[in-house]
């Protein structure tokens, strides 16, 4: 049976940690839009083509209200960040979204980064040097990957180191597709919106030099600014969103240009192609995760093919970064690759808005570990790389790396 003819289970099952699963390529020369059923058991439409992924993110018909009744639920208890009512209190589009972006975004500039970057590279200095202490073999993922987003992002929000280990767990929870049972997610919520509920209060009554404590400088929305509801919840989306992608992309990054030697020494022969080197992992990033979902409330054309009101759409990115149309040699990691507009952060009104701090993380981190670690290599053969399941992020459970 071809592809156009089948109905998916989405995500599409794929083994390999680095690589595509097969029916991309299949889907993207022969079915655009396709039928893929959801682990929730909900029927959704698939997008693979670059195409058309940035026109149905750059169109406001396609919205995020993914808690309308004849939306498709993305997980059986209908749980997680995109089916959540927590989604629904951050504007979703217009002046509100717009206000919200300027608010917040401030904070992400490229600007702001740039006087962040010494700081970044003294603590990807110090985590490199615990694990050469501790000794080889180690898991990047754990001794780097996921500790340096975290201390940024908390830093940034001014949210207390020594807490962290909680947040992993919170989010994993927000982010569950299949591993988590409602009640547990339930719980974990509660939790986290009870410890951000009195971070507000406390930064209220004693505010810091963080962006938490400067949205309640800005007044309530009569003044311009946020609601407290608001203020809470985008401490939460901040927290998960500023960690998680970057803690398992650092991971996937250092996995790619290892498993070919040949782009480890051509960055340490030449640290000018760093940044490209940046932007062709996350085009190439096959292992990204669920994708963006999208519901319509009208009728909408895609691809050629009509959608009637009421289907919900699953954006994949990463299949889109990998469409021969849109980059020459699209299966090859190409080091000098330029121009490269690929699609990992979105296009449009909701790119991520947190774009500059991840690139400047990713940038960092390769730029110390050439340096401090030129040795650096796979412990384990990349097809013993395991990719982390039941989650809507996608990441390697352990990076295995010696030096």
């Amino acid at each position: 049976m071809s592809v156009n003819e089948q109905v998916l289970s989405y995500p599409i099952p794929n083994d390999a940690a680095l690589d595509p699963p097969a029916e991309w390529a299949e889907l993207r020369s022969g079915c655009p839009v396709a039928h893929v059923r959801l682990p929730s058991g909900d029927p959704a439409k698939l997008i693979t083509r670059y195409e058309d992924v940035k026109q149905v993110l750059a169109d406001p018909r396609f919205t995020r209200q993914l808690t309308a009744p004849d939306a498709a639920r993305l997980t059986a208890d209908g749980t997680g960040v995109f089916n959540s009512a927590l989604a629904e209190i951050i504007p979703d589009s217009g002046d509100g979204h717009l206000h919200w972006r300027r608010l917040v975004g401030k904070w992400f500039t490229a600007k702001r980064m740039a006087a962040m970057r010494p700081q970044m590279a003294q603590i990807a200095e110090d985590l490199i040097d615990d694990m050469v202490k501790r000794g080889a073999p180690d898991d990047l993922r754990a001794a780097l990957g996921f500790p340096l987003p975290v201390y940024v992002i908390c830093d940034m929000l001014g949210v207390p180191a020594e807490d962290r280990d909680r947040f992993s767990y919170w989010s994993d929870t927000l982010l569950n597709l299949t591993r988590y049972g409602k009640d547990e997610i339930d719980a974990a919520q509660a939790e986290f919106f009870q410890y951000m509920s009195d971070l507000i209060a406390a930064k209220r009554a004693e505010p810091g030099e963080d962006l938490l404590s400067e949205l309640l400088a800005a007044g309530g929305p009569d003044d311009g600014g946020l609601a407290d509801l608001q203020i809470i919840v985008t401490g939460m989306a901040l927290l998960v969103a500023g960690h998680e992608t970057t803690a398992n992309m650092i991971g996937k990054m250092v996995s790619m240009l290892l498993a070919d030697r040949a782009r480890w020494e051509a960055l340490l022969a030449d640290p000018s192609l760093i940044r490209g080197a940046v932007e062709e992992t996350l085009r190439m990033d096959a292992n990204s995760g669920f994708g963006l979902p999208r519901y319509l409330p009208v009728e909408a054309e895609i691809g050629g093919e009509t959608l009637p009101k009421g289907t919900t759409v699953i954006c994949s990115m990463a299949a889109a970064n990998r469409d021969e149309r849109a980059f020459e040699g699209a299966a090859e990691l190409d080091l000098t690759r330029s121009p490269n507009a690929h699609l990992a952060f979105g296009s449009g009104a909701h790119s991520c808005l947190g774009q500059s701090l991840a690139r400047t993380e990713l940038q960092v981190v390769l730029e110390v570990l050439l340096r401090k670690l030129p040795s650096l290599e796979l412990a384990v053969p990349v097809t013993e790389l395991e990719r982390v399941e039941g989650l809507a992020v996608g990441g390697l459970r352990t990076v295995p790396v010696r030096w």
